[in-house]
């Protein structure tokens, strides 16, 4: 116990030298007191297993599912960054999801944004409805309707913001106001397309935040990891015990990575801002495209809101190519700097065409209300170099309309670009 207490003392003078974002990016729960050997970087602790002072008496940890000194650490991190006071990690995002359910009882009922991931969806339908729980989709966009839908038996809201893949933005204190004149209800937001440096939904009012750790958040393609931040005493002991008893939990070794890219989640966050931004203005002047999704862009619908409820926006780009099926296939294939690949939110940038790719699992009737056309493409826009980035999508939209050019010039757009920190 004392050993714990001097932790937490620790702890709490390292957090209130931690000022602003960078800085608890890089400190926040990797104090070296806390290591025998004062490492700098957290070790990776492999044990599955601890060594007990005498029965049920432990040093801090007894086994690994329960709980792990690395995971440790990078639920520390993330808890300071989400602006919480917990955060557990999971072993992916859809874990996470499966793990925030289990909070509920069966007859419970649940509403879902309409325009969610694909696999969010899918679970949601095909899954925690053999749980004996009600799930309702609705366009949470429109208050109004989120409102009507909520029932006496509604536990739980879930929502996206911005959304998958029409980067929908939602009104997440609006949401929260409505959500929390009815007692028991919890607002859920999944924040994985933002990451806590553009967008913290716990100070707008939602009680978990949750987002697929696999993309900003680790930030390089070589993690699957879901986490979920609360600042509920009550509703973080529940979590904890479901954290143990399902035991879907990341091993140590994803825990050091996904805790070693969040050192760089602000720099990369600001480039991926600028590149998404580049290419979003370079698509919306371009006559092979019909329509470019990009909460950045002042002719996005929810352009003031974003301005209000985040700092920025992310590497998240969505349009819809001019032509069928056909020329989003050509587009799609022609690509060279960009990988035609599922996932998002890494170094790397990746292109996906979501009907066929991440949200095939909803149906065509549902797809075709949400405007997940054949023609419209998700891209993830990395850290290469803007310039090479924007000739790159030029280049595949020549192959699939080769009668058409985009007359902006790529240096005049990049040196007329400014984004303020």
């Amino acid at each position: 116990m004392e050993h714990q207490e001097n932790k937490q003392c620790l702890t709490q003078g390292y957090l209130e030298a931690f000022k602003h974002f960078a800085t608890k990016a890089i400190h926040a729960g990797q104090e070296p007191e806390q290591w025998k050997s004062r490492a700098v970087v957290p070790p990776i602790s492999l044990a599955a297993t601890f060594k007990q002072y005498s029965p049920g008496e432990f040093a801090g940890y007894e086994y690994s599912r329960c709980g792990n000194p690395t995971r440790h650490c990078l639920e520390e991190a993330v808890a300071t960054l989400d602006g919480a006071t917990y955060c557990v990690a999971f072993a992916s995002g859809l874990s996470a999801t499966l793990n925030v359910v289990h909070l509920l009882d069966a007859g419970d009922h649940i509403i879902c944004n309409s325009d969610v991931y694909g696999g969010t969806n899918k679970y949601f339908r095909t899954l925690a409805t053999k749980m004996g729980l009600k799930v309702t989709f609705v366009d949470c966009s429109d208050l109004n309707s989120l409102e009507a839908a909520i029932t006496p038996d509604t536990k739980l809201v879930w929502i996206e913001s911005p959304t998958n893949p029409t980067l929908v933005v939602i009104d997440i204190q609006g949401c929260a106001d409505i959500v929390h004149k009815h007692q028991g209800i919890l607002l859920a937001v999944d924040n994985t397309f933002m990451s806590p440096y553009f967008q913290r939904p716990l100070s707008l009012g939602a009680d978990i935040c949750m987002c697929s750790a696999t993309k900003y958040m680790n930030g390089h393609n070589d993690v699957v990891m879901g986490l979920v931040s609360v600042n509920c005493d009550k509703l973080y002991e529940k979590l904890k015990f479901l954290q143990t008893d399902i035991g879907a939990v990341p091993s140590p070794f994803e825990c050091f990575l996904c805790n070693r890219g969040l050192k760089t989640l602000p720099l990369r966050m600001r480039q991926h801002f600028h590149n998404g931004l580049a290419v979003a203005m370079y698509l919306e002047r371009d006559p092979r495209v019909d329509k470019v999704l990009f909460p950045g862009l002042p002719s996005h619908p929810q352009y003031e809101l974003t301005k209000r409820q985040c700092t920025g926006v992310s590497g998240m780009v969505s349009f819809y190519i001019k032509g069928g099926l056909e020329h989003a296939k050509i587009f799609l294939t022609s690509l060279k700097v960009f990988a035609l690949a599922g996932s998002l939110g890494g170094y790397d940038s990746l292109a996906a065409h979501a009907a066929i790719m991440t949200h095939a699992s909803v149906p065509e009737e549902d797809r075709a209300l949400l405007n997940i056309t054949d023609t419209l493409i998700r891209l993830s826009v990395g850290l290469e170099d803007a310039e090479d980035i924007i000739e790159d999508l030029d280049q595949a939209l020549q192959v699939a309309h080769p009668d058409l050019t985009n007359p902006t010039k790529v240096e005049d757009l990049l040196r007329n670009l400014k984004i303020s920190d």
